[in-house]
């Protein structure tokens, strides 16, 4: 049985800053410490986009001091938060494929796990795969053979009938296509949304993941609700995915390592704040 972590949205920013009210560092801390004692055997983790919050140097300077907390082995990706320039300059190229993107490929036993960055500077919050990345896909997935995959990348893949769904995956359809080909793909988990949800598009199934920042409400049932529409949003919970998978069946459990649901001052949000 392969099990492994999914870490998402942690927003992280320099030192002495917050992010919306948030200490996203000490977050951080709160969700190494909950890995290293109650899933000591994750094969690794996964830290799946929107690592800082602003993409500042000072951000990603933090998160290269904290990760050596993290007893398993640490894959990093990126989503629209980023900055790919600053993030490599800190992390280094070792982080980043052929693509010249934050991919990975990781084997392990008898599972691949297929880890893609969707950020893409030129479309706003939205994500985007190149035509380089949407070939290393198909690779990936032609040299699987029979092995199980899994697909992890920041950006949800199709709408969720949500506020946000004017950021998702933009060439969806183009990797969509690329996966269908292929009758192994288990299961496509994101972040981004800052909700958990689950569905298929297209019959691939997919999870999103709350993540490590504020929680977002869905405010379903409200068709006139816009991106600008101001909509409640909680201090948690910090939610990280904990995946279990062997040769015939895969596993997604959300579990909560902040318990905190207060919603939070709409002030916050405000877009003019500094």
């Amino acid at each position: 049985m392969l099990k492994f972590i999914i870490l998402s949205d942690l927003h992280l920013v320099p030192e002495g800053k917050l992010s919306h009210g948030l200490d996203t560092a000490e977050r951080f801390e709160l969700a190494i410490s909950f890995v290293n004692q109650h899933h000591s055997d994750a094969a690794f983790v996964i830290i799946n986009g929107d690592l800082a919050d602003h993409g500042e140097p000072a951000a990603y300077e933090r998160m290269k001091a904290m990760l050596p907390k993290l007893t398993a082995d640490t894959y990093l990706t990126l989503g629209n938060h980023d900055n790919r320039d600053n993030f490599i300059t800190v992390m280094g190229k070792d982080h980043v494929a052929e693509t010249g993107c934050a991919d990975h490929v990781i084997d392990q036993g008898d599972q691949r796990i297929i880890v893609l960055d969707t950020k893409e500077p030129e479309a706003g919050g939205a994500g985007r795969l190149s035509e380089a990345q949407l070939a290393f896909l198909s690779a990936a997935l032609e040299g699987a053979g029979e092995k199980p995959v899994l697909i992890v990348l920041h950006h949800n893949i199709t709408f969720l009938g949500v506020p946000t769904d004017c950021i998702i995956l933009e060439n969806r359809d183009a990797f969509i296509d690329i996966v269908k080909r292929h009758d192994n793909v288990r299961q496509v988990i994101s972040g981004h949304v800052h909700m958990s949800t689950s569905g298929n598009y297209r019959g691939v199934p997919f999870c999103t993941i709350a993540g490590g920042h504020y929680n977002i409400e869905p405010t379903l049932g409200a068709p006139d609700i816009t991106f600008q529409t101001p909509v409640p949003r909680r201090e948690g919970p910090g939610q990280l995915a904990v995946v279990l998978s062997d040769k015939t069946s895969t596993v997604v459990h959300m579990e909560n390592y902040i318990d905190r649901h207060l919603v939070m001052a709409p002030a916050l949000f405000d877009m003019h704040r500094s």
